[in-house]
């Protein structure tokens, strides 16, 4: 199962039971925390998310709404006895709000924390079943977006065919690797007469706070679902700008750009007490669009 469980959709100010910005992704086994607002450890309770599968926690930026719950969640894990090891990937000076914070309350982890700064775009988790890896985003500070890739999958067997040929079952996981089997005899027998290419590998784009930027097009590139900030509706592109911020149809451009198979968007502004017009603008140009609503899982 590869899904995006969003827990805050707001932006800076809570407003309307929207919290500010964090989701979840689940890909398989493993559950990565993307941002952390304020109300996030309430979130994950509400939603039944059991906050001690999370590993890996991404902080876009440091502004509140994408980080000031992180503190309590730490603290809560901790409370909770959990021993696994918590890595955390966030821009540097995290690193030390983090430690004065634990240190000002006399606080001693019962875990150990794994702090990785964000300074360069590149892989930050290379899995033999998933990668992940941050770009740069243009924000009022530094930002940074993240990508989540599942990784080639194994072909599948044509169990008719396998047994045509007579190949032992001992092999095929190879045959599942896209290896050639050859006989005793030295026959070849071709990977591709035995085996079928299996599910193409999903990806998902988290952008981030961002200001429009068609690079980012380029950095999503192909990407089966992307999400976008959309903080204002399209005719107040000019305040959007100016704050560093995007609109719905700026949301949309970049996903055509990107040739994205899905469009998720979110981030909305306070001064906006229901979200409708919003898909309603950004399907105009790009229909296979949905809102960022608390508690639904989008699969990728």
């Amino acid at each position: 199962m590869f899904g995006v469980t969003i827990l805050g959709n707001n932006s800076a100010l809570p407003a309307y039971e929207r919290h500010p910005t964090a989701q979840v992704v689940t890909l398989n086994e493993q559950l990565f925390l993307i941002d952390c607002g304020e109300g996030t450890q309430m979130q994950l309770a509400r939603y039944k998310v059991k906050r001690g599968k999370i590993n890996h926690i991404f902080i876009s930026h440091l502004h509140g709404d994408h980080y000031f719950g992180l503190l309590g969640l730490i603290t809560s894990m901790g409370l909770l006895g959990r021993e696994q090891d918590l890595h955390i990937y966030a821009p540097p000076p995290l690193k030390d709000i983090i430690h004065l914070q634990l240190e000002a309350a006399s606080t001693a982890l019962p875990f150990t924390l794994h702090f990785h700064p964000l300074e360069k775009e590149g892989v930050l988790i290379d899995h033999p079943k998933f990668s992940v890896s941050c770009f740069a985003t243009r924000h009022r500070i530094p930002c940074w977006g993240f990508i989540i890739r599942e990784k080639k999958k194994p072909r599948k067997i044509d169990k008719d065919k396998i047994t045509a040929y007579q190949i032992p079952a001992a092999y095929y996981e190879r045959l599942k690797e896209g290896l050639d089997y050859e006989t005793r005899s030295g026959e070849i027998i071709k990977n591709e007469w035995v085996t079928r290419p299996g599910i193409p590998p999903k990806s998902y784009a988290f952008c981030a706070d961002t200001i429009y930027d068609e690079s980012i097009a380029d950095k999503t590139k192909d990407v089966s679902l992307l999400y976008h900030e959309t903080t204002y509706l399209k005719d107040l592109e000019e305040r959007a700008a100016a704050r560093y911020h995007s609109t719905t149809l700026q949301a949309a451009a970049i996903a055509q750009k990107a040739n994205a198979s899905k469009l998720l968007i979110g981030h909305f502004s306070s001064k906006y007490e229901t979200l409708e017009t919003f898909l309603e603008e950004t399907i105009q140009a790009f229909p296979n669009t949905q809102l960022a609503i608390e508690g639904v899982t989008y699969y990728v």
